[in-house]
């Protein structure tokens, strides 16, 4: 069997990339920072952390204060 030839047997899976990657852009901020506390390599972490400051802060609930 040929090297590179895993195109075929590949899934198309629409949150990972070409070279299976994870993509950041549709993930949500909750889905970021889980992602961020499982992750282990230092760059991983800094791609996910400035994708997390790309976007507004979650909302706290505020039936706590009542």
């Amino acid at each position: 069997m040929a090297v590179g030839q895993n195109q075929r047997n590949r899934k198309n899976d629409p949150m990972v990339s070409k070279t299976g990657k994870a993509k950041l852009g549709p993930l949500n901020v909750t889905q970021l920072s889980k992602l961020l506390d499982s992750s282990t390599k230092p760059k991983e972490k800094a791609k996910i952390q400035r994708a997390l400051n790309k976007r507004p802060p979650v909302a706290v609930a505020a039936t706590e204060a009542a």
